[in-house]
């Protein structure tokens, strides 16, 4: 494990190298050894009410994942498996792009844990969610 964190140029290829963070159209603000913070970009296919137009929680879900999981990639050079995830819905997040801040609580050699604060457009806090991943070295 290291105590340098990655670039952001770096920690944006890792992110862009799936398919599902490519839809999510993922863009690295920052990374460093406090945290990391990206964007994801609207899309129209978020809407979960039409009427409504808020965003579905499973992708609030799956931002607070990704950032989470990353906050910890930059630290060790590689995307980490998540165990369990714990998700926290603030106020509905409506039409426009997400910012997710996140950073690592504890770097351990087998398990690791990191949390993620999801912003709109307007600064305003609509999720937060805390995850476990396995950070053990691959074989």
């Amino acid at each position: 494990m290291s105590d340098e964190a990655i670039s952001i140029e770096k920690l944006q290829e890792l992110i862009m190298r799936g398919p599902f963070n490519q839809w999510l159209n993922f863009t690295t603000v920052s990374a460093g050894k406090d945290g990391v913070e990206i964007k994801a970009a609207w899309r129209e296919e978020w809407v979960v009410h039409p009427e409504r137009r808020f965003t579905h929680g499973g992708i609030l879900a799956a931002i607070v994942d990704v950032a989470a999981d990353y906050a910890i990639a930059a630290r060790i050079g590689r995307p980490v498996p998540t165990i369990d995830l714990r998700v926290d819905y603030h106020k509905a997040a409506m039409p426009g792009d997400i910012t997710a801040k996140a950073r690592v609580v504890r770097l351990g050699g087998q398990f690791s844990t990191a949390e993620a604060y999801l912003y709109d457009t307007e600064g305003a806090l609509v999720a937060s969610g805390r995850g476990t991943y396995f950070t053990a070295a691959p074989k």
